[in-house]
């Protein structure tokens, strides 16, 4: 069928199957990849575009459906110049745009609104992008700058040596708002072949392949276990326990167990009758208590009682300390399955390059990849490269291996570039996930109120294969008792596998779990003794100085004292207000809550080095060659404010290069909170490094002032100008490496995991409906000891997109399998379920960061859950001992409250 229609004022045509996805057709046939494919099934909006002024989802609507209508997408909102709209120039304004992925769909959402109503209120702004689903955000900054839309301010670049601490527009920004940045499934060749993975149906089974050759006869080839060089990846050197592909047992569901390769149509056409396997169902081992039974079957033949790890931390005498403590508190606490449910789901390509497979991927870490990919391949780390595509969302789920070995593998095989782009229910089965955890803890302290003791036990369900569970059960037990000064600690942490889906790295790895436990314990004690939550903590804050379980000792940066003082104000009003509304009566309650949290940042225990180039070519690019990959968290511009400042010149004067493994050093993983602290230290010495080569050219002091114009450097010393004539100086190009400094814990866990910490306290302000047990947020005020604040901007997102999502941990998020492998079963917060949130930046410098700063990609979402815990049981009286806390659940624990009441009981 040929349709006609307008397209972003342009006439337009089209031809084929009138029953096309409209978001297919201008994306593979019009060129048009500003509009996203986040779930095909209308759930997610990152394919929102207007259809005859209304916003739709593209995935929903038929190309033949357009015949005669306007279609408007991202792509139309700049000028014919390419002058961006005053939508997207508040969207870089305000920082609305993280990753990227969604920035087109709210876009859309939002120029429909402004069309209607120019100066819309905020109930009107999240009513219109209610349907668009934003993972890196927590929507406030989007809301914020279609508000201000019409009092916009402009944007004053930094003046040279001024960047940090300046709200700088993302240096990557300008690709995210116009659509015009480049994910995984956004630059596939035409010619590529398709990838379409067979995976179990089953959590544990065994099965046997039958005769293949009528489905090769049909395709380009069939992958089996039997293709692959060297079946097995995993995160660490000594575990490489995950199959590419099942060889005759799968141990999840959703494990992959061929791959069919072709043209997409040929592979889409295979129905699953067709795919001769053989199974054999076996009981699965799905829990904790499944695993660790007495007569359970091994998930893995070579892991005795299907544990993984386990180890702790000691320090005192918690036994003895327990007998003398004034008031005592313990409980059990669960979690479950957390979906990562980043907007853009795996995607990438790869082709064979002479003997070198290149691969571009949405990915965390580039150099991690290149490594699991030459060890799966038989080939060495030089004869691979990895290319990151922009990455829509990560939070350590793209720290695994997903579609890589899989492209890989074929494009080699088959010398011709292959393609793989997983559907969301694809996404949601077969990759990793947060680990659900059983913690037991024990806190004591003395009359005074001070902490004596306590004893953490932290039981993690890793799932099916290890992935990150090593770092969650290392990790966990330095972080049990919570930023505190105890002076007697037993923490454990052990982690078991099941026949779940596999347990990996999900912003924090694992301590937002111990989190809800020991926060629920300073409540606890604090009630027992009459004293105010928010002061028991304040007494037992860890501040410099202060001697950790570990016997570390903090020298310098330990803000969680401040961050508690900066919160007493709004603790005292929330708490009359909340009052006040519980005296008139009624079903509904009001509550407020504090959590508090501390985070190592970087890897525990281990060498975590990253290295960073800045470069000055003869016709004066000034260029950062980053090899960390920012995945929404800002580190492409926060890199640069760093390095900007310490060379002395403009952040704007610098292009950049990202991720890339042949242009790019080695910059370590995006993860654990460490991009700003370790890369950005790195960035610093680079931008010195360059510093003094430009220096020492011109004969210069060290107080010098530089200035590049075009191919022009000149160097102001005192009263003197000397110009640096680059075309004969050669490519300058400074390096920085930055290894924080850490040791191994020993058997007791003493040692020194971390250089620095973060430390943050969140107060949450909930309004409980007792007849529904439904919990609505309304307000939570976050402050956070971040060293320095680079970019007060992309810190403020960072925290109130982990709000967000720790919201979705504490009140809405369980992962299923087989039952919410999809973005309408599994709920994530949307705009309407984010409430105001206010952000306080606490500046404890950190003297061994850049500039003083240190991380805050997970901090922010640690003590959001607790916060929001503790709120509720201030409500109602309830402790969640299981979260997320869903309304059927809330509404049994208030029935059993009622009734342990009316017995004379607390429940």
């Amino acid at each position: 069928m040929k349709v006609a229609f307008t397209l972003n004022g342009a006439a337009a045509a089209w031809d084929g199957p009138p029953v096309t996805r409209l978001a297919a057709a201008l994306r593979e046939d019009l060129g048009l990849t500003g509009t996203k494919v986040g779930c095909d099934a209308g759930d997610c909006g990152a394919c929102t575009v207007l259809l005859d002024g209304r916003q739709v989802c593209a995935c929903l609507v038929a190309i033949g459906q357009v015949e005669g209508r306007s279609v408007e997408t991202v792509e139309g909102l700049a000028g014919a110049d390419g002058t961006l709209a005053l939508l997207q120039k508040s969207f870089l304004a305000h920082g609305a745009a993280q990753c990227g992925i969604c920035t087109p769909g709210m876009l859309m959402a939002a120029e429909e609104l402004l069309r209607r109503t120019a100066r819309p209120g905020r109930g009107q702004v999240e009513d219109a992008l209610g349907g668009v689903l934003c993972r890196c955000t927590g929507y406030t900054k989007i809301v914020d700058a279609v508000l201000a839309l019409s009092v916009q301010a402009p944007v004053v670049a930094p003046a040279a040596g001024a960047a940090v601490g300046a709200r700088v527009p993302r240096v990557d920004g300008h690709a995210k708002v116009t659509g015009r940045d480049v994910f995984g499934a956004d630059g596939i060749p035409a010619d590529c072949l398709w990838i379409r993975v067979v995976r179990s149906p089953y959590a544990r089974a065994r099965f046997v392949l039958g005769d293949l050759a009528l489905l090769r006869q049909r395709l380009a080839a069939v992958l089996t276990a039997s293709d692959v060089p060297f079946n097995g990846f995993g995160i660490y050197p000594e575990i490489k326990d995950q199959p590419v592909l099942a060889d005759g047992v799968v141990r999840y569901r959703g494990e992959a167990v061929l791959a069919l390769v072709g043209t997409r149509a040929d592979v889409l056409a295979i129905r699953d009758d067709e795919v001769p396997i053989v199974w054999t169902a076996e009981p699965p081992v799905i829990g904790i208590d499944a695993a660790t039974a007495a007569d359970a079957p091994l998930v893995q033949a070579d892991r005795p009682k299907n544990l993984l790890l386990d180890g702790g931390v000691r320090h005192g005498d918690p036994a003895a300390a327990f007998a003398g403590c004034a008031a005592v508190a313990e409980g059990v606490f669960e979690t479950a399955f957390v979906e990562h449910a980043y907007i853009e789901p795996e995607a990438g390509w790869a082709e064979r390059v002479g003997d070198r497979i290149e691969i571009h991927v949405t990915t965390q870490t580039p150099y991690m990849d290149r490594d699991e990919i030459a060890n799966v391949m038989r080939l060495k780390p030089e004869s691979v490269r990895i290319v990151p595509t922009a990455c829509g969302g990560g939070f350590g789920g793209k720290l695994d291996l997903s579609v890589q070995p899989l492209v890989a593998v074929a494009a080699w095989l088959l010398k011709r570039p292959v393609a793989c782009v997983y559907t969301r229910p694809e996404s949601m089965a077969a990759t990793t996930k947060r680990h659900p955890a059983r913690i037991s803890a024990k806190f004591g302290c003395d009359a005074q109120g001070k902490l004596v003791a306590c004893d953490v036990s932290a039981t993690f369900d890793t799932g099916a294969y290890a992935s990150w569970g090593p770092t969650v059960a290392n990790r966990v037990p330095v972080h049990a008792m919570g930023p505190y000064a105890v002076p007697h600690v037993r923490t454990w942490g052990e982690a078991f596998f099941t026949n779940g889906p596999p347990a990996g790295a999900f912003r924090g790895f694992g301590v937002p779990q111990a989190a809800i436990a020991h926060e629920a314990m300073m409540d606890e004690l604090a009630d027992k003794l009459g004293v105010d939550r928010l002061e028991f903590r304040h007494r037992n804050a860890l501040r410099a100085g202060d001697t950790t379980a570990t016997g570390q000792t903090l020298v310098h940066s330990a803000g969680l004292a401040q961050c508690l003082d900066a919160l007493r104000p709004g603790w005292q009003r929330a708490h009359a207000e909340a009052a006040a509304f519980n005296a008139t009566g009624g079903v509904k309650r009001r509550g407020v809550g504090i959590g508090c949290m501390w985070y190592g940042i970087g890897n525990t225990s281990m060498s975590n080095p990253s290295r960073i180039r800045a470069g000055l070519s003869p016709a004066g690019t000034l260029t950062l060659y980053n090899g960390a990959v920012d995945i929404g968290q800002g580190s492409n511009t926060i890199l640069t404010q760093i390095a900007a400042d310490a060379l002395g010149l403009s952040a704007a004067q610098f292009t950049l290069v990202a991720g890339d493994t042949d242009l790019t050093a080695d910059a370590g993983k995006t993860s654990a909170s460490r991009q700003t602290f370790v890369s950005g230290k790195a960035a610093e010495k680079a931008g010195l490094d360059l510093r003094q080569q430009i220096l020492r050219l011109a004969n210069a002091g060290p107080d010098a002032v530089l200035s590049l114009q075009g191919a022009r450097l000149s160097v102001r010393d005192g009263a003197e100008v000397r110009t640096v004539d680059l075309a004969t100086a050669g490519p300058l190009m400074g390096e920085g490496t930055f290894d924080p400094p850490t040791t191994p814990l020993d058997a007791n866990g003493q040692g020194i995991p971390y250089a620095t910490y973060a430390f943050a306290a969140q107060m949450a302000e909930v309004e409980v409906d007792t007849e529904l047990g439904t919990v609505k947020v309304r307000r939570i005020v976050a402050a956070h000891d971040v060293g320095k604040a680079i970019n007060p901007t992309l810190v403020e997102g960072q925290i109130e997109g982990g709000i967000a999502q720790g919201l979705g941990l504490a009140l809405m998020e369980e992962f299923l399998p087989g039952r919410t492998e999809n973005l309408h079963d599994y709920l994530i917060p949307t705009v309407g379920d984010v409430p105001e949130i206010e952000c306080i930046l606490i500046e404890d410098r950190e003297p061994l960061g850049p500039s003083g700063a240190k991380g805050v990609g997970e901090p922010g979402l640690v003590p959001t859950a607790p916060a929001i815990l503790s709120a509720v049981h201030h409500a109602t009286g309830v402790r969640a001992r299981r979260v997320p806390l869903l309304p059927h659940r809330l509404r049994e624990a208030l029935i059993k409250l009622q009734e342990g009441a009316s017995k004379g009981t607390r429940a």
